[in-house]
């Protein structure tokens, strides 16, 4: 059995990219469990055609502990039986989401969920910002990390902390990135600086996935490009997206980069002009006509 995790910037498209590529895996016959690591509960969705499925904490919270959960409570079966639990997490501005994929994770184990499987992946919020959503790095839960990005500075920045958090872990825990997925946003020589970034932090960019609005099509309907659309081009672009994934030798203890090797890079594509001190601060009426 494989354990992957995607992490990546909010926003990035990660949900997505994780759940069509599980799908494209489990369609080339693997069987597959998704564990929801955000407490939007978003990381099943279009595996379940639902809204979101009920997580192990507000069952929990139901029965009144942990220990009263039956798995079947919270482990469903969606499209192509791939097993589906999201952990959840408290209300919004109450407590520590992270300790929700902990709890949810001791109870998959000791309730054998991982029985007679070949990939699950950890679907975790955004950047890697506490020890709760770090945990499948910190405890050796996930093999292999992807990170998915774009060539938007912001969707860099965070992919190099995250390279930061999985070198922290890499010795103790033996976690390795396994490249970067460009989640295309159609910005300038995309695919060449995400490639170069990739070569930086000691990785490659396993796969580019353009953009499409097919994507947003299926998301409509709660599905993945792969049963809403088969044919179509953007399914094959997960296809070999899962291909790549399930042929990939590539793992590796990344390099992250210092903000102002980042920014040289920026600069080096044309991205980012070379920064002028002297505009700096000024509001845009100070500087018509300079």
């Amino acid at each position: 059995m494989r354990q992957l995790a995607f992490y990546g910037k909010g926003g990035i498209g990660k949900s997505t990219t994780q759940q069509n590529t599980m799908a494209a895996l489990a369609e080339r016959g693997n069987r597959v469990m998704i564990v929801g690591c955000d407490p939007k509960a978003d990381s099943t969705r279009l595996i379940l055609h639902s809204k979101a499925q009920h997580t192990v904490i507000e069952k929990a919270a139901e029965k009144g502990s942990v220990e009263d959960l039956e798995l079947e409570e919270v482990l469903l079966e969606g499209a192509w039986n791939i097993r589906c639990v999201e952990s959840g997490g408290p209300e919004p501005g109450v407590g520590c989401a992270g300790r929700g994929v902990i709890t949810a994770i001791t109870f998959l184990e000791e309730n054998g969920a991982y029985e007679d499987l070949d990939f699950v992946t950890y679907d975790v919020l955004g950047d890697v910002v506490c020890g709760g959503f770090a945990m499948p790095i910190r405890q050796g839960k996930a093999q292999e990390i992807y990170i998915v990005t774009s060539g938007e500075m912001m969707a860099m920045y965070a992919a190099n902390n995250i390279a930061r958090g999985i070198l922290k872990y890499a010795h103790s825990g033996g976690v390795r990135l396994g490249g970067l997925i460009c989640n295309s946003r159609n910005t300038d020589r995309e695919d060449e600086l995400i490639i170069e970034l990739a070569r930086r932090l000691n990785t490659q960019m396993i796969h580019f996935v353009p953009r499409d609005n097919i994507v947003q099509h299926a998301e409509l309907r709660r599905m993945t490009v792969i049963e809403y659309s088969p044919e179509a081009n953007q399914a094959n672009e997960y296809r070999e997206l899962a291909r790549k994934i399930e042929e990939n030798d590539m793992k590796t203890i990344p390099t992250p980069i210092s903000m102002d090797e980042l920014e040289e890079l920026l600069i080096d594509f044309g991205i980012m002009e070379q920064e002028d001190e002297s505009i700096v601060g000024q509001k845009a009426a100070s500087t018509v006509g300079a």
